[in-house]
């Protein structure tokens, strides 16, 4: 958390108020957030390179600048807000100054978020690592049969494997084992094409409809860039509503330990 929902939420929010903006300054910026190539080059390079686009890889936030590619994970607990003046200082581990007057700031209470900053040919090195996106045009049915074919893992932890398929979190890897009637346990290649194609559509149907509902807030820690929080935690199925009645059957969701994940399912609907 966040998960792809979250990010591309945060990243719709800041789009069109970064690009074109110039960063002007650096002031705070904690050496443990830094992943490479360490604060005090960032500091130095950052000033001056004007944002070209908000991007978004996997669970990733990407600005891309004149050259240059700043690139921060939100991890576990790490938010962005941009603001116009800074009046809550507690867990900012980075702040960026702009042109416009906005100051974007990186809180984390954890401090497990990381900031690199990347040439294009940098970035590609970081990301090569990563599987598909859910959206990609390329990732069909068929080409998804294959590869789950090659793991018998389990169905919760391989999508939860971020070389397998970016993106997804515990959250969304529930909802759509839920929706597909599949237990998390079963092992990934005894899906036939007709299951993975329906694996396939509710991944994409969930994450769209997460992402138009500004993601999922449990606590403070999400939010979008403007201090917004998600939406969706009315329409989750099965996460987080251990004891509740399954909306499909009635059965109480139970909450079990898939991949030293908690991990929430109906022991009716997914047998």
């Amino acid at each position: 958390m966040p998960e792809l929902p979250e990010v591309e939420t945060i990243r719709r929010s800041l789009a069109p108020l970064l690009i074109d903006d110039v960063v002007r300054a650096v002031p705070l910026l904690e050496p443990h957030a830094v992943a490479e190539p360490g604060p005090d080059a960032i500091v130095a390079l950052l000033p001056g390179r004007r944002v070209i686009a908000v991007n978004r890889r996997a669970k990733f936030l990407v600005l891309a600048l004149d050259r240059l590619n700043l690139v921060v994970h939100l991890r576990m607990s790490g938010r962005l807000k941009l603001v116009q003046t800074v009046e809550d200082s507690r867990y900012l581990r980075a702040q960026w100054n702009l042109e416009s007057g906005h100051v974007l700031c990186f809180y984390d209470v954890r401090r497990f978020g990381r900031i690199w900053l990347a040439d294009d040919a940098r970035l590609a090195e970081l990301f090569a690592p990563l599987g598909p996106e859910p959206f990609d045009p390329a990732l069909t049915a068929d080409s998804l049969q294959r590869r789950l074919e090659q793991r018998t893992a389990p169905l919760k932890s391989l999508l939860l494997n971020q070389h397998f398929l970016a993106g997804l979190g515990n959250i969304y890897v529930d909802e759509v084992l839920h929706v597909c009637n599949l237990h998390p346990r079963r092992q990934a290649n005894s899906l036939e094409i007709g299951e993975t194609s329906g694996l396939l559509d509710a991944i994409r149907s969930i994450l769209r409809n997460a992402i138009a509902n500004g993601g999922t807030t449990f606590d403070a820690v999400y939010s979008d860039a403007a201090g917004k929080p998600g939406r969706h935690r009315e329409h989750l199925a099965v996460y987080g509503r251990t004891g509740e009645p399954c909306l499909a059957c009635g059965t109480p969701i139970q909450r079990i330990v898939v991949a030293q994940r908690g991990t929430h399912i109906c022991p009716r609907c997914q047998h």
